[in-house]
């Protein structure tokens, strides 16, 4: 160890000291100065007294390099799909913030990384690194091979996203497919049955959300119409662009089913500017409950995804990897947010009206 304190003499106080003066060995005055479960709690004690009374103080980054540990996870956003999407995204914003304050709590550091190339070795590059302890990885993009072929070899590894099957790795995630068939079955029980879709079906949880539509519309009696599914991306000007060409090819509806509020909020604009008013002429259905749908014209209707408890989770998911754990993969619960853009009365504003919790046990999600 460095030497980061001095005696009454000037002389350096060492660990070599501090073993020396509680009768104890290096490896026991590290472990426990880790708080290792492995040194009875009075011999802890008699040793941080011995440290504090000396100013002895670990350096961090000396054992660290030594257990070959950085206390560092990498956060990465996967966005090789979407050239207009940032972290600044407001879904991607609520669930970095979570996930920052449990790595905080857990005294962890945040390393935040965007990756744009769809190169085979991307993720591999992030791991080889040595720059951080465990990986986290926001969404699965069009990757998914990919993250599955390096999660064979590097365990520390948990995605936020949708569970597959035969995956490698470990995912929390939402509902997604009842989350899609919620705000569907919703605008059917308002009466409108031409609905489309919004969304890039190429990402497993936006295919997830199709595949709820399509539940929800077969459920009622309704053939899911081909002209009505609509390729949409994250970006605000893609997804508007997306919903001007549904209006211009003239394809009848009378409701959208978004898969985001970004989407959702572009579609609003876009009909908005062509004289198509919402929720008059149209229902609107959006996708996450970012903190701007309360306050959009007309508020959003919206199924919520549970950023906070999300990011905790995915926190808990990959400590438990580094303990040598197989955590089971988490699907947590959606909840529709009914407001005006999907034409509800004012008693329904801001209530969520359906809520489905389900989180996966272990004997369910054993990779």
């Amino acid at each position: 160890m460095n030497k980061t304190a001095q005696t009454c003499t000037g002389q350096a106080v060492t660990m070599s000291d501090v073993a020396r003066l509680a009768g104890v060995s290096k490896s026991t005055v590290s472990r426990a100065l880790a708080d290792s479960p492995l040194v009875n709690s009075q011999t802890r004690e008699l040793i941080k007294s011995i440290a504090r009374q000396h100013g002895y103080k670990v350096n961090l980054k000396a054992r660290n390099f030594r257990l070959r540990q950085t206390h560092t996870i990498a956060v990465v956003i996967p966005l090789a799909h979407e050239a207009e999407q940032h972290i600044s995204d407001p879904f991607f914003l609520d669930l970095l913030g979570s996930i920052a304050d449990s790595l905080t709590d857990s005294g962890y550091d945040l390393l935040l990384t965007k990756e744009a190339t769809d190169r085979a070795s991307w993720l591999a590059d992030v791991v080889d690194t040595q720059r951080c302890d465990g990986v986290i990885l926001i969404g699965q993009s069009s990757q998914q091979e990919t993250i599955d072929q390096v999660a064979k070899d590097f365990r520390k590894l948990v995605v936020w996203g949708a569970q597959l099957p035969g995956q490698h790795y470990c995912t929390v995630g939402s509902d997604n497919r009842l989350g899609g068939a919620m705000a569907v079955r919703h605008l059917l029980g308002r009466g409108r049955r031409r609905i489309a879709f919004l969304g890039n079906k190429a990402l497993p949880e936006i295919a997830l959300r199709h595949a709820g539509w399509a539940d929800a519309l077969r459920e009622a009696g309704i053939r899911p119409d081909p002209l009505l599914e609509v390729p949409a991306h994250f970006g605000a000007n893609a997804a508007y662009r997306s919903m001007v060409a549904l209006i211009e090819n003239g394809t009848g509806f009378d409701a959208v089913f978004a898969t985001s509020d970004v989407i959702a909020m572009a579609a609003i604009r876009a009909m908005s500017e062509r004289g198509i008013t919402v929720p008059d002429d149209v229902s609107v259905v959006g996708y996450d409950d970012i903190t701007m749908a309360a306050y959009y014209t007309p508020a959003l209707t919206t199924v919520r995804q549970d950023t906070a408890t999300g990011g905790r989770r995915l926190v808990e998911c990959l400590l438990a990897t580094l303990r040598g754990e197989t955590p089971a993969s988490v699907i947590l619960p959606t909840e529709l947010i009914v407001r005006r853009s999907c034409g509800a009365g004012e008693s329904y504003q801001n209530q969520p009206t359906t809520s489905a919790a389900r989180i996966n046990s272990p004997s369910d999600c054993q990779r």
